[in-house]
């Protein structure tokens, strides 16, 4: 992908992907790499973030002989996704109005 994508819409991103059932680092990590070059050394911390602001929990389920580590989002988590598809919506269709000339600047 061409543009930078910021912290706060990997976040955005990985709530979303919770949105629709619990996930592990692994495949949490191919969905948000669908969209930006992340590195895991950026996307754990911000994994970490997410649970100590309260917006998933973890927990550990045993998979072909090995233990992985799941994320689950909380209530917290299902209204802070909420907040941020509302700013997303905002965000793209502020571009979507500048990109289609729809959008003047009000100073001229």
């Amino acid at each position: 992908m061409y543009y930078p994508v910021s912290a706060h819409l990997i976040e955005f991103l990985i709530l979303s992907v919770l949105q629709k059932e619990d996930s592990y680092g692994y495949e949490i990590s191919r969905t948000v790499k669908l969209v930006a070059d992340i590195k895991e050394s950026t996307l754990y911390p911000i994994l970490k973030k997410l649970e100590k602001n309260g917006f998933m929990t973890t927990y550990t389920k045993e998979y072909q002989g090995r233990k992985r580590k799941y994320y689950s989002l909380t209530d917290a988590g299902v209204e802070e996704l909420k907040f941020l598809n509302s700013e997303w919506i905002s965000y793209r269709d502020t571009i979507d109005d500048i990109v289609e000339g729809r959008m003047k600047d009000e100073n001229r």
